[in-house]
């Protein structure tokens, strides 16, 4: 039988290991870029959006097109690798605190989490 209060106990303990990791997942920062970087978009751990460079040469109106599909290219490339950060980060935050003879709680599937 599980020692409950152990249980509840590691709960607390994975709890607020959750909530430093995700204080530093908000600090975590990557920068995408495209066009040999003329385009450079950087964005933090909760893929919200913090500066957009655009070289000069690009803004002019015949190359509109291009430079929207610039932009799209630097942040999907930024969203790619901060996803890849904050992942690494939280498997770490959380590393040994999940038991291997954890019961089966349906949702919530920590393996998922990071997977």
């Amino acid at each position: 039988m599980m020692d409950m209060m152990g249980m509840l106990g590691k709960v607390k303990e994975f709890q607020a290991k959750m909530k430093d990791a995700q204080e530093e997942v908000a600090k975590l920062t990557e920068i995408g870029e495209a066009g040999g970087g003329m385009v450079k978009v950087k964005i933090d751990g909760n893929k919200k959006l913090l500066s957009i460079e655009i070289d000069p040469d690009l803004m002019r109106p015949d190359d509109r097109e291009m430079l929207q599909d610039l932009i799209v290219a630097a942040t999907n490339k930024a969203i790619d690798a901060i996803d890849i950060k904050v992942k690494e980060n939280l498997q770490n935050a959380t590393k040994g605190m999940v038991p291997p003879n954890m019961p089966n709680i349906p949702g919530f599937d920590l393996g998922k989490m990071f997977s």
